[in-house]
């Protein structure tokens, strides 16, 4: 028999969603969610107490089919030094955005047959599996999106990724063809290679 502690998975967090697939009625599902005091983390997505809230899986659940990219790419592919100040994803273009803008995530939209391009799969210091942006496709969005980033820091991430030796300019090059930014990378990258 199914229960509401077997939908508790190993990073301590429980979803609606999940007790709803396994048949649990929704009074036995929000009864144990009192008895045993979960905090509620976000809509249908909840945390034992027991267990240390990462807010980039919990960002995860909530919205499936976006990818980390931008600042958080950035800073975890090590081409800036600062951490970002809130998270960043691409989602798909007419996705409904206002809830995550309105909890505070930077959100960017590209054309659906877009999203997957340079989708990889990371795994972050909570051990999550996370989807996040390659190398490439980072600094693709890095120039589409160079308006929104201080000069500096567009600066010295085009710097390091040009210094990187596992940087694959070919993908690259074929990213950008996609992306059209072909020619505005080119010249940054003539300067700095």
């Amino acid at each position: 028999m199914n229960t509401v502690q077997d939908c508790i998975d190993d990073a301590g967090v429980l979803r609606t969603e999940d007790a709803r697939k396994r048949g649990i009625p929704k009074s036995t599902f929000y009864q144990f969610v009192q008895k045993n005091q979960l905090e509620r983390l976000a809509h249908g997505i909840y945390l034992s107490p027991e267990s240390w809230e990462d807010a980039a899986y919990v960002l995860h659940l909530r919205c499936p089919q976006a990818v980390f990219s931008h600042d958080e790419a950035l800073y975890y592919h090590d081409l800036v030094d600062r951490e970002p100040m809130q998270p960043t994803l691409t989602i798909y273009s007419g996705y409904n955005t206002q809830k995550l803008t309105a909890s505070g995530v930077k959100v960017y939209t590209v054309k659906k047959e877009l999203l997957p391009i340079g989708k990889e799969t990371i795994t972050n210091a909570f051990g999550h599996e996370l989807p996040m942006y390659d190398l490439e496709r980072t600094i693709c969005d890095l120039v589409r999106s160079r308006s929104h980033f201080d000069f500096q820091d567009f600066q010295s991430a085009l710097k390091r990724y040009a210094a990187r030796k596992d940087k694959d300019l070919n993908k690259l090059m074929q990213y950008t063809r996609l992306f059209r930014v072909e020619k505005v990378l080119r010249t940054y990258l003539e300067i700095l290679i």
